[in-house]
């Protein structure tokens, strides 16, 4: 049996990724320890608190494939943090609209999504608004430098579930090749908007009053979701979240959020049927995600190497590395932790 300490680790981002491997770890008793940029847990499944609303400006559901990924999901519906969301989904184009219908189930977090993330983060250590520059030291004694000159540690393992655009300056000095991995992987930006109104929006002709989602067909927007329509969320005015297309996105990067938002309220009136206007926005706003969603796998390698872990101690894992979806950051995080916990014992 080991008579040394377990290995510490350190994980570099609170976001779905960093979370489940964080989580997983701590289920075999190995100590970890999260450090994260914002102010909480949450990553681009985190919400936006308005006095007026609570906005989801990242992610706006999930659905579940895997069987892993569906054990942890039947976790988080026994505590109560998701909720099936929307079942009232529909697609538009041209002004004509017509209902969305599969066999896939959707779920969000309940009351905003980041309540799955708050719910991952439970009893884990998390220093929240630390930036984490720079790493000093090798293999099993790592220090973290965070923005502040403050260091972090020693731990025998690093994890950075952070967009690898992010995570290449943290491993470029110390791993070649995990530097080169993240060098293969292309991270797209998207905008979100949101806005609010005082009045309701006017009904649809052949449409759901309670319609929750739609998918667009247009250059500039592809998703646009009433927040009020979510689980918990009852008690709130109308409001909306619009979501870019990645290209569109890409294109008008540098864009002000007010040019954004106006451009993208645009585009969903113009999705109306002819004659339905919406109501005057009583406020508006818009987030630039830099590193929204991955396009590009590194080096095109089968989803069955989720992750990247090496020698040195130094780890990658993120959606990035998997595919665009919530599930996918979670099994990279996961299988990252499972191989880790493996490493340990």
């Amino acid at each position: 049996m080991r008579s040394d300490p377990p290995p510490a680790t350190a994980i570099i981002g609170a976001g779905i990724a960093g979370l489940a491997c964080a989580r997983a770890l701590d289920a075999a008793g190995l100590p970890v320890t999260l450090f994260d940029k914002a102010r909480g847990a949450g990553g681009r499944m985190s919400s936006r608190r308005l006095p007026e609303a609570v906005l989801d400006l990242g992610a706006q559901f999930f659905s579940v494939r895997d069987p892993a990924f569906r054990r942890a999901v039947a976790a988080w519906r026994k505590a109560g943090c998701i909720a099936p969301w929307p079942t009232s989904l529909w697609s538009a184009q041209e002004g004509r609209w017509a209902r969305h219908e599969d066999d896939l189930e959707r779920l969000c977090g309940a009351p905003r999504m980041s309540a799955v993330t708050r719910h991952l983060a439970e009893g884990l250590t998390l220093l929240a608004g630390t930036r984490i520059e720079r790493l000093e030291g090798s293999a099993g004694e790592w220090q973290l430098v965070d923005e502040h000159g403050a260091h972090h540690g020693p731990f025998a393992r690093v994890v950075i579930s952070t967009p690898s655009p992010q995570a290449h300056p943290l491993v470029a000095p110390h791993d070649a090749t995990l530097a080169e991995a993240c060098e293969g992987v292309i991270q797209r930006p998207c905008w979100a908007a949101w806005a609010l109104f005082d009045a309701p929006l006017p009904a649809l002709p052949g449409v759901d009053a309670d319609w929750q989602a739609v998918r667009l067909a247009d250059a500039r927007l592809r998703f646009v979701t009433r927040n009020q329509l979510k689980p918990g969320r009852q008690a709130q005015g109308e409001s909306l979240s619009l979501l870019a297309n990645l290209e569109w996105s890409e294109a008008r990067l540098e864009d002000s959020p007010e040019t954004v938002v106006e451009a993208l309220l645009e585009a969903f009136q113009q999705a109306l049927p002819e004659g339905v206007r919406l109501p005057a926005p009583s406020a508006l706003g818009a987030h630039r995600w830099r590193y929204a969603q991955p396009d590009v796998f590194a080096t095109g390698e089968a989803v069955n190497r989720d992750y990247r872990l090496s020698a040195s101690g130094l780890a990658l894992c993120g959606d990035g590395w998997r595919g665009p979806r919530v599930e996918d950051a979670w099994l990279s995080g996961h299988h990252l932790g499972e191989a880790l916990v493996a490493d340990a014992t």
